[in-house]
């Protein structure tokens, strides 16, 4: 199959220029939601016929105008109840200010490991912050030799796009009882559909980066590519592999081979020199597991859910969980927070193969 004839199946696909888009997010002129008008704002984004009817299939199966009237009827998180007392009772949202400190957390101009300090350390004893922190700084692993330089000039529309969301919904990140959530908003997936299932982070991105080095990082099921085009603006060479056989009504990049990632690693024996990044892997077939099987390198990204929520991976064990018991030459070398959709516990795991 061709990449033309895996988007002949993206039904209504939008005309779209990504390096357009970010010229214009590098002028200050983004199209961001103003009085919470998303679905002006993606109209106007990708480039979307004004009275635009295309049913998005996700988490849910909606339009622009019913993701719109969600956010106009106020489906906030007393409603979606991301979080809960011990009794299952929804509690008060988290005010504004501790939205903002978590989305700060990956802002590409802040240090995340101290950000991370800052938001544990201003939270109120007992408060939702406060767990979210206990939360995600516990499961954080980032080894020393890795520096993350801050930047004043990274664009990344998707995490500007989240950044507007957590504060709609009322979200300040995941705490331990994300995992049991089985909600989502209306948001979703318009996001999905245009930018990917989730957003990488400028931290994430450049430890991928300094991971790679010189080598190739080959992603398995690239979807629509949103994190293969980031990582080229950032000077690494990608390589993009996905059987299209999910819909995306945006590409990033044009140049995705259509193929099946198993037997495409296999027929390249294992592509050893490459690095392996997997985005979001499907929990159903077995795919996670396949993929690794065949893959014959030293280095695999992970980006996946931190919790046993099921959404990624494997339904019954996190990634790191599984490379412990059956992939015993790899250690986890890396495992840092990624900017989580509502009801969502995101992270990049790497993990390193270990040599005797």
């Amino acid at each position: 199959m061709t990449l033309q004839q895996g988007l002949a199946r993206t039904e209504e696909a939008s005309h779209f220029e990504p390096d357009i888009l970010f010229e214009s997010w590098n002028k200050g002129q983004s199209y961001l939601p103003k009085d919470e008008d998303l679905r002006s704002s993606i109209i106007s984004t990708f480039n979307l016929p004004h009275n635009d009817s295309y049913v998005y299939h996700a988490t849910a199966s909606v339009t622009l105008l019913q993701a719109q009237q969600a956010i106009n009827h106020g489906e906030k998180a007393g409603l979606h109840a991301w979080y809960l007392d011990s009794e299952g009772k929804p509690l008060l949202p988290p005010p504004p200010v501790d939205v903002l400190a978590y989305t700060s957390i990956f802002a590409p101009n802040t240090a995340t490991s101290k950000a991370l300090i800052g938001f544990a350390a201003n939270a109120k004893k007992g408060s939702i912050r406060s767990k979210v922190a206990s939360h995600l700084r516990s499961l954080r692993v980032l080894p020393q030799n890795l520096t993350i330089p801050k930047s004043r000039n990274h664009i990344n529309p998707y995490y500007d796009f989240w950044c507007w969301s957590c504060q709609n919904l009322e979200w300040t990140g995941p705490e331990e009882g994300t995992a049991n959530i089985r909600t989502s908003h209306h948001i979703l997936p318009i996001f999905m559909h245009h930018f990917g299932c989730v957003a990488p982070s400028y931290e994430s991105l450049e430890v991928i980066k300094q991971s790679a080095g010189k080598r190739v990082v080959l992603e398995i099921g690239s979807g629509n590519g949103y994190w293969v085009y980031m990582l080229r603006r950032m000077g690494v060479s990608v390589k993009a592999v996905d059987n299209l056989q999910s819909e995306y009504r945006t590409m990033w990049i044009g140049d995705t081979l259509v193929a099946d990632g198993e037997k495409y690693l296999r027929d390249e024996k294992g592509c050893k020199d490459a690095v392996l990044l997997l985005v979001y892997p499907i929990v159903s077939l077995d795919f996670t597991a396949k993929v690794l099987d065949a893959y014959k390198g030293d280095t695999i990204c992970v980006v996946g859910t931190q919790n046993r929520s099921g959404y990624t991976a494997f339904r019954d064990r996190t990634i790191d969980e599984y490379m412990k018991a059956e992939k015993v030459d790899y250690e986890k070398t890396v495992q840092i927070p990624l900017p989580s959709f509502p009801g969502k516990d995101e992270a990049l795991y790497i993990f390193e193969r270990q040599t005797s």
